[in-house]
């Protein structure tokens, strides 16, 4: 996996502005001197070799009536992909990781109250047999940008 300066130059310009435009790519290539089709070309190809995860937006939970926290499960070694699978079929998951921790599986979770997380939970730990699953609500939010300048 190779990076360029002009795949440099493209991510740079996605991270955080991403363009509100009809063809959000072609704003980036009249931005950035290319045309479009490279543009298109060069995402694709970024997202195959895993460099892009997803292009999306970001949104602050509280603002749009939601709450979010960050829960940890205790996830023995062989039920850690099962786990993962079931946790991510829950549309406010928005990621996970494993950690090397006794609670080795970690994940966010945005839902429309803390009751409803609370209920997914208890589902979640009903299907995968795992109940050590800690529900870690934000008391304050420190929100930092995360920008690489590559």
């Amino acid at each position: 996996m190779h990076l360029d300066d002009t795949d440099r130059a493209i991510l740079n310009a996605v991270q955080s502005d991403f363009p509100l435009a009809p063809r959000p790519f072609s704003a980036i290539g009249e931005q950035l001197g290319l045309d479009e089709d490279e543009v298109v070309r060069r995402m694709a190809r970024l997202k195959r070799e895993g460099i892009i995860r997803r292009i999306g937006g970001n949104f602050v939970p509280e603002k749009l009536g939601y709450v979010s926290t960050l829960c940890a499960a205790s996830v023995p070694e062989d039920r850690i992909e099962t786990f993962a699978l079931a946790v991510n079929e829950y549309p406010g998951v928005t990621h996970n990781y494993i950690r090397d921790n006794t609670y080795n599986v970690w994940f966010t979770f945005i839902a429309p109250s803390r009751d409803a997380i609370e209920e997914s939970l208890a589902e979640i730990a009903k299907k995968t047999g795992v109940t050590r699953i800690i529900n870690l609500p934000a008391t304050r939010v420190f929100k930092i940008r995360a920008a690489f300048n590559l």
